[in-house]
């Protein structure tokens, strides 16, 4: 199995920008396709962004599309999102998840299709 260690969560004021970091290690990273989630309390774990095995395709919630940024650098089994003009809104527990993917470039936007989950980082949007 692969392991999942998020970071880079902050307090930042509306308009600025985080980078958050999601480091793998066990099985081979490039075998898993990965993708964000976001959680605030009382509501449903949801997508924010996917990126397939290859890197080449990616896929984004309306929410994010435009500010954030996926992407995975398999030489530091490390993926990242970039996040630029956040909103209030953006305020919410993130996770990181790896999907065994059989396809080199698919990408998976359900949550059901993932099976490691990293712990989760606090991002806070304050206006």
């Amino acid at each position: 199995q692969v392991q999942l260690v998020g970071s880079g969560g902050g307090l930042v004021q509306a308009g600025g920008s985080l980078r958050l970091s999601c480091a793998a290690s066990g099985r081979t990273f490039s075998n898993y396709a990965m993708g964000w989630f976001r959680e605030d309390p009382g509501k449903e774990r949801e997508f924010v962004a996917a990126i397939s095995r290859s890197g080449e395709s990616t896929s984004y919630a309306d929410s994010v599309k435009g500010r954030f940024t996926i992407s995975r650098d398999v030489a530091k089994n490390t993926m990242y999102l970039q996040m630029n003009s956040l909103k209030p809104e953006d305020t919410a527990v993130y996770f990181c998840a790896a999907a065994t993917s059989p396809s080199y470039f698919s990408i998976y936007r359900s949550k059901t299709m993932y099976e490691y989950w990293g712990q989760g980082t606090q991002v806070t949007v304050s206006s």
